[in-house]
């Protein structure tokens, strides 16, 4: 959840873990707990990691890179698409025959999102910012994704502020409630 380093590093190393929990998901067959595990394990960390987006990231992107306001929207878009899916994969049994191509359809946008983020958004990041700046951002999200929810909540605002005001106090029912069900602990 918390890897070090400036926030560029610190996404980069969120999205190689969801791109590595794809990867096990390419090779598993059949459904089963282990599907959902590795499902549930892909919900959380791609909620905490949009939660700490939403709340630094793209604020950052609005305030430092020429054009941010446009880039930021559109990076928001795409977690919305992505917390409506994780919604559906949440309450969708393993066997479901539509589990597999949502979760195709899943990977696919997290993957342009991914590639979009990296190619163009960081390096204008990078060039707007100065190290002290990155590193900065690196803190918060990481703090940010410590208390951010587990579970998607696609009816919550995504506005910086509504987030940091309602995040922690979701993210803190979200986490009981995985303690409870023992979710997120394979």
């Amino acid at each position: 959840m918390g890897h070090g380093g400036n926030v560029i590093e610190e996404l980069k190393a969120d999205h190689r873990e969801v791109e590595e929990m794809f990867a096990r998901i390419r090779t598993m067959t059949g459904g089963g707990q282990g599907l959902r595990d590795v499902v549930d394990e892909v919900t959380i960390e791609l909620v905490r990691h949009s939660v700490a987006e939403e709340q630094y990231l793209y604020p950052a992107v609005r305030e430092h890179v020429q054009g941010g306001d446009g880039l930021a929207d559109k990076e928001i878009e795409d977690h919305a698409k992505v917390e409506k899916m994780l919604k559906k994969l949440e309450q969708m049994d393993t066997g479901d025959p539509q589990m597999t191509p949502l979760l195709h359809q899943l990977m696919d946008e997290v993957s342009a999102h991914v590639q979009d983020e990296e190619q163009n958004l960081f390096p204008m990041l990078a060039m707007a910012c100065t190290p002290e700046q990155l590193n900065d951002l690196g803190d918060k999200v990481r703090r940010a994704k410590s208390m951010a929810p587990t579970r998607p909540h696609p009816a919550a605002p995504s506005s910086p502020t509504a987030s940091k005001l309602l995040a922690p106090g979701a993210g803190l029912v979200d986490r009981a409630r995985d303690f409870v069900s023992g979710r997120g602990k394979s």
